[in-house]
């Protein structure tokens, strides 16, 4: 159980097996007591899971009541049966909640699927195990860490976190989980991820806030680039507050989200299949952030620059050649590049470095940092990837055999 996680007034949370799985968890809920609002950004992947195209259509939701989620099945390339299943499940966990004293109509759910592309939904277990993880619905730690585990796939580890804060004298916490080791790429990137709050974002404001959030954190994580068919992340927040209404106080609120949605989209790549790094590639002086971004980005998907950081090798001429084929103009007489706190390049020229050093310090840590600067403007942008291993390879050569 994780006693330190701090969770919102007002939301539920269960998550256990139903036998899409053989034995992990497979099954969650998050609830909302008092009926809030929703938000939501997605896969841009043109083949998306059925769940998708359901919240879409529904994004942003006044009213909503939660969000249903299945794991070990994506629901994706399924035709009209997956359609009418996803909607089965919104209707099932409808029910459900109204025979708890919740009562909730099938557009007031979010569905979340993730796992295994192009199989369909074993309904009767579904149907079986929905009523029973609502009876399981409860507000505490190891309510939220059940649901928190039943989302994840090949993960090794939950993802979690939370924040606090006060506005005036009243007290406000975000809670989140999100699940993601492969099939990472960004627009979106994080496979699933679930924020919930008891701070009031009205319905006018929270989509474009969450999509600023998304496009700073988990837009900007990777691990192989291959953007799935059923990434979403999704904001449940409280739909009035008495006396929360300053832009300061909003304002404030997002830059918790944002902090909180960072911490959790780095532990996808650190969390990647097959992983032993984390990569955080910073880049600076570009002309815009978009341009920074495009480099960073670039350069995540450099197989040749993640496996030489799996070999902790120093390799430093992979990651200044994939900025050059980025398309982003620069001056490579401009160009600098620093790994792991150690200059290797300045100006267009090497720099003689202790190359035993360097390669000691990305083999001994779990972090390895590129800050690459490209010219003096004032563009930047951060992104997170992992390294490539024998084990990732094998792990998805492997996946459904």
């Amino acid at each position: 159980m994780n006693d330190s996680i701090r969770l919102p007034e007002g939301f539920r949370f269960a998550g256990m097996n139903c036998g899409i799985k053989p034995a992990k968890s497979d099954l969650a809920m998050i609830v909302v007591d008092k009926a809030a609002n929703g938000f939501g950004v997605y896969t841009q992947n043109l083949v998306r899971a059925a769940c998708i195209d359901w919240n879409r259509s529904l994004t942003p939701l006044n009213g909503v009541r939660g969000i249903v989620v299945n794991s070990g099945n994506a629901n994706a390339c399924t035709g009209a049966e997956g359609i009418a299943n996803n909607k089965q499940m919104a209707q099932i966990a409808a029910d459900s909640l109204a025979g708890i004293g919740l009562p909730t109509k099938a557009k007031q759910m979010f569905v979340l699927s993730t796992g295994v592309i192009g199989r369909q939904l074993p309904m009767s277990s579904l149907e079986q195990g929905i009523p029973k993880v609502v009876s399981h619905l409860q507000n505490d730690a190891g309510a939220f860490d059940s649901a928190a585990n039943a989302i994840l796939t090949t993960d090794k580890n939950r993802k979690i976190a939370s924040r606090s804060w006060q506005v005036g004298n009243q007290s406000f916490t975000i809670a989140a989980m999100a699940k993601g080791a492969g099939m990472i790429g960004p627009n979106m990137a994080t496979m699933l991820g679930v924020l919930v709050t008891d701070f009031p974002v009205a319905s006018e404001q929270g989509q474009s806030m969450l999509q600023r959030v998304v496009d700073r954190s988990f837009n900007r994580i990777s691990v192989e680039g291959h953007t799935s068919t059923n990434d979403a992340v999704i904001l449940l927040a409280a739909d009035s507050a008495p006396g929360i209404q300053s832009v300061v106080a909003h304002d404030e609120f997002e830059c918790y989200l944002l902090e909180l949605s960072i911490e959790l989209a780095k532990k996808i790549p650190t969390d990647g299949e097959g992983a032993d790094h984390l990569i955080e590639i910073r880049v600076l002086g570009t002309q815009s952030d978009v341009e920074a971004e495009r480099i960073a980005r670039t350069i995540a998907l450099s197989n040749l620059v993640k496996t030489a950081v799996a070999g902790a090798d120093p390799n430093w001429g992979r990651i200044v050649s994939a900025a050059g084929y980025s398309g982003v103009s620069f001056d490579v007489e401009q160009t600098s590049l620093t790994l792991n706190g150690t200059k290797v390049f300045e100006r267009g020229s090497p720099v003689a470095f202790d190359n035993k050093a360097v390669s000691k310090s990305i083999k001994n840590a779990v972090l390895t940092q590129i800050d690459l600067i490209v010219g003096g403007g004032r563009g930047s942008a951060t992104h997170w990837t992992s390294d490539l291993t024998v084990d990732y390879v094998k792990l998805n050569a492997e996946y459904t055999t």
